[in-house]
């Protein structure tokens, strides 16, 4: 199903975004704290909702398996 692809594939930027952010934190601390906090929630964020349309397909389609069974 394409939509549990496009949902991994958004899971995997949003885990490089936060990594990236947590990376360039550990390398100087106290340099744009304030945007790499945003960063990491906006990451969070969109890891979250590729985890829900996820879910949402799986459950759509094993919705559609019982009705064809």
């Amino acid at each position: 199903m394409q939509a549990i692809a496009i949902a991994a594939s958004g899971i995997a930027f949003a885990t490089t975004r936060f990594d990236a952010s947590a990376q360039r934190t550990a390398r100087d601390p106290l340099a744009n704290l304030g945007e790499e906090i945003v960063e990491r929630i906006q990451a969070e964020t969109a890891l979250k909702a590729n985890v829900a349309v996820m879910k949402t397909a799986d459950d759509m389609t094993g919705a559609l398996l019982d009705i064809l069974a």
